[in-house]
C-alpha cells in the first residue's frame, strides 16, 4: 500500500494542477541518491502521475508520522552526516526531498500570492509519506534543502528530534567563496535570502546591486542561522540539537555516536569508528566520485582565507555590525560563538 511503504516516492509537486509524481524507488536506490530531486531520476525510471486528493486518502489514519530532520544552513556536511547515519540499518535517509521544498515555498514566511489553505492537513499528510520505511525498526531521517527551515517547527512530528547544522561565519564565508559553483549558487539565491532575513529584521536594508560577494554570503549566513535559531525556539526542549560541522570533523566518531544516540540509534565506540572510519569520509557526498576528505576541506578553506582575507574581514565585520541593530543576527552570533 502506498501510503505505508516508501516504494513509491512523492518526487515532484505540480502545483498548478494539485498532482505529485511518484518515483519507484528502491532501498538501494534511496542509499545512492545524494538528493531526491531531478538528479534522483535514473534512465528507464518508473513514474506515476496522481491527484494529490487521491495521494492523502490513500495515507492510512494510522500511518507512521515520526520522521526525524537535519536541518541546516547548506555548506556545511548535512549530506555527509546524513550518509553517516544511512550506514545505520534502523535509519532510512532521505536527502532533499523536492516535495518538501514546495511545501517551504508555499508555506514560508515569504509565501506566494495563493498559498494553500489547507497546510495544516497536507503538512499531516507529507509527515506521513516521509515516515514510511521498508521494515517497522527502519526510521526515516529527512536531510532537508536549507530555506526548508523556514517551516521546521511544523515539520518535526510531536516525539520526533531535529538537528541542527551549521558553521560558524568566518568558516562559512571561506567555503562559499571557496568554490565557483556556490559562488554562482549566491548570486542567484541572495534576493529571496534578503526578503527571508527582512521578515525577521525588520527595518533590514541591503542593496545587492552593490554589495560585495563576500558580504552577500554573509548575509546568507544570516538568514539560514536566524531561521534555525527561530525554529528551534518554537520546538520542545531535548527535541533539538545543534552542531558546528568544524566541531564535528574534529572528532568525527564519537561526535557521530553523539548524533545517532540523540536519533534514538546508539552505536557502540567500534561501530562509530568503523563508519567513520570508512570511505565516506574521504568523498565529496554530494558527488561521491570525487575526493573530499576533511584534510582536503581544510586546505581548501584555508586557499580561500589567503585569497579573499580582505574581503572577508570586512564582511564579518559588517555582521558584527547589524548585530548591534537587529537581535536575531545577535542570537545567531552568540550561537556560532558557543554562547548559546
Amino acid at each position: 500500500m502506498i501510503g505505508r511503504t516508501p516504494e513509491w516516492f512523492p518526487h515532484q509537486f505540480d502545483i498548478a494542477n494539485d498532482r505529485v509524481a511518484l518515483l519507484r524507488m528502491s532501498e538501494a536506490d534511496y542509499r545512492a541518491a545524494s538528493f531526491l530531486d531531478q538528479r534522483a531520476l535514473r534512465p528507464g525510471a518508473e513514474m506515476r502521475v496522481v491527484e494529490w486528493q487521491s495521494l492523502a486518502a490513500a495515507v492510512p489514519s494510522d500511518a507512521r508520522r515520526d520522521a526525524q530532520y537535519i536541518f541546516h544552513i547548506g555548506n556545511v556536511g548535512s549530506t555527509l552526516i546524513s550518509r553517516l547515519l544511512g550506514e545505520l540499518p534502523a535509519v532510512l535517509a532521505l536527502r532533499e526531498p523536492l516535495l518538501l521544498r514546495a511545501f517551504a515555498e508555499m508555506l514560508g514566511p515569504v509565501p506566494p500570492p495563493a498559498p494553500w489553505t489547507d497546510g495544516k492537513d497536507r503538512l499531516d499528510t507529507l509527515t506521513a509519506l516521509l515516515s514510511r520505511s521498508f521494515r517497522p525498526e527502519q526510521r526515516a531521517i529527512v536531510k532537508a534543502t536549507s530555506f526548508t527551515s523556514e517551516i521546521a517547527d511544523r515539520l518535526v512530528p510531536p516525539g520526533s528530534r531535529a538537528l541542527f547544522l551549521f558553521a560558524t561565519p568566518q568558516h562559512y564565508l571561506e567555503n562559499i567563496l571557496a568554490g565557483e559553483n556556490s559562488r554562482q549558487l549566491l548570486q542567484i539565491v541572495s534576493p529571496s535570502r534578503l526578503q527571508r532575513l527582512q521578515s525577521r529584521c525588520s527595518g533590514f536594508r541591503a542593496d545587492l546591486d552593490t554589495l560585495s560577494e563576500a558580504r552577500k554570503a554573509a548575509l546568507g549566513w544570516a538568514c539560514e542561522m536566524t531561521s534555525l535559531e527561530l525554529n528551534v525556539s518554537k520546538l520542545p526542549s531535548g527535541d533539538a540539537r545543534w552542531m558546528d560541522f568544524d566541531q564535528f570533523l574534529a572528532d568525527p566518531a564519537r561526535h557521530f555516536a553523539d548524533i545517532a544516540a540523540f536519533f534514538g540509534h546508539p552505536v557502540d565506540a567500534a561501530t562509530a569508528r568503523t563508519i567513520c572510519g570508512g570511505p565516506l569520509m574521504r568523498r565529496y557526498s554530494k558527488a561521491l566520485e570525487y575526493e573530499y576528505s576533511p584534510e582536503l576541506r581544510r586546505e581548501i578553506l584555508a586557499e580561500a582565507r589567503a585569497m579573499h582575507g580582505p574581503a572577508i574581514k570586512d564582511a564579518l565585520g559588517w555582521l558584527d555590525a547589524l548585530a548591534s541593530d537587529y537581535p536575531p543576527i545577535a542570537q545567531a552570533i552568540r550561537r556560532a560563538r558557543g554562547e548559546g
